[in-house]
């Protein structure tokens, strides 16, 4: 297996990612080859396809044993399932697969040919093995049974972000900022209104509070 490609994105730690691609469609994100991989050929059609499967590494969840069950945070962290029913990161071979949508190809840039993509639950620097083509005849099935992941489909808090706080953020992150914030980055299991929680978003720290289902921003930072 070889590495062809790294995510770029505003993510530089695992709290805040969206929990599944597609949840925000505002985050827009960059896909850079490894040099040896930076071929137009290589890319040649792919314009033709409005999405793409990521196949990638979640390589800050690496452990030498696996457990055949995993709690899953959107199940309270108490409830364990099998890690093959499951979306875990935690698995004996820690592969993900993402779907995305392909926004442009950047066939000039200096680190080009790169892919711009919506949608992406990775984070920066993250080991990408494979893109394939996303096919709507074979690969979407809207009367598939989704399981205990689509008990809290559509879920979302409510965002008060302060205009004064808001203006601290690049005006084309601000969306997706917000998408973030009203998928609850929190584990679900906790739920504590006096707590501060910080999420890590393009060079800046974002605070917030939860309250009665309302997410409340109370400080930007620019990072260290």
């Amino acid at each position: 297996m070889h590495i062809i490609a790294r995510m770029k994105s505003d993510f530089k730690e695992k709290f805040g990612i969206p929990r599944q691609s597609g949840l925000v469609p505002q985050l827009t994100s960059r896909i850079v080859f490894e040099k040896e991989y930076r071929s137009s050929d290589a890319l040649r059609g792919i314009e033709g396809f409005s999405h793409l499967w990521l196949i990638w590494e979640f390589s800050e969840a690496k452990r030498d044993t696996w457990s055949p069950t995993v709690r899953p945070p959107r199940l309270g962290g108490n409830t364990r399932m099998g890690v093959f029913a499951t979306r875990s990161p935690f698995r004996p071979n820690p592969i993900g697969l993402s779907c995305v949508e392909l926004l442009r190809v950047e066939w000039d840039a200096p680190d080009g040919p790169a892919l711009v993509v919506a949608g992406a639950d990775l984070m920066d620097g993250t080991p990408i093995y494979d893109i394939k083509p996303y096919l709507p005849y074979v690969d979407s099935h809207p009367q598939a049974r989704g399981g205990f992941g689509s008990e809290r489909a559509g879920y979302a808090l409510d965002v008060v972000f302060p205009g004064e706080l808001e203006a601290l953020i690049p005006q084309e992150k601000r969306e997706g900022l917000r998408g973030v914030l009203a998928g609850d980055p929190r584990p679900s299991y906790q739920d504590d209104a006096q707590r501060v929680y910080g999420v890590a978003f393009a060079g800046m720290n974002v605070k917030f509070m939860v309250k009665d289902g309302v997410l409340t921003v109370t400080d930007v930072q620019k990072e260290e």
